[in-house]
């Protein structure tokens, strides 16, 4: 394991005032929802990174926005620790269908979500539906990480 946190990048993405969630659970093992996006590939930029992941997990073309959140967490008994920074992003093409498979075989659910049921999903970062629907920057401090 690297001694360096893992960078990722992820979408805040709101249509039609519904919010983009994934199940982001190899094996379809976790009720816990997120906001699409993943791993940050060397010597390429963090927007560039989110829009191959969005792709790839939802079959949606975006484009990115602002960065709006920076949320970190951490693993205390491998070690691995995990910063992400979240951008407003909107769709330009695509949506979803039930047909879409995530080509790594990750992501097996995509949906959107109204604020109202956001608040009976398992979501991390706790901080998400504040950001998605209001304004300005966040910052989750480090956290556990949950399975």
């Amino acid at each position: 394991m690297s001694s360096s946190p893992r960078l990722a990048a992820r979408a805040v993405i709101l249509q039609d005032n519904r919010l983009l969630l994934v199940n982001a659970w190899p094996g379809n093992k976790s009720d816990l929802w997120c906001a699409p996006g993943g791993g940050v590939h060397r010597g390429t930029s963090l927007p560039d990174n989110l829009i191959r992941e969005v792709h790839e997990e939802t079959g949606l073309t975006i484009a990115v926005g602002a960065p709006c959140l920076v949320n970190e967490f951490h693993d205390p008994k491998s070690g691995f620790h995990q910063v992400e920074v979240f951008f407003r992003c909107t769709v330009t093409q695509g949506m979803l269908t039930e047909d879409w498979r995530d080509p790594e075989g990750i992501v097996h659910r995509r949906a959107f979500f109204d604020r109202n049921e956001t608040g009976r999903l398992r979501l991390k970062p706790d901080s998400l539906p504040g950001i998605a629907w209001g304004d300005g920057m966040g910052y989750d401090p480090l956290e556990p990480i949950l399975r």
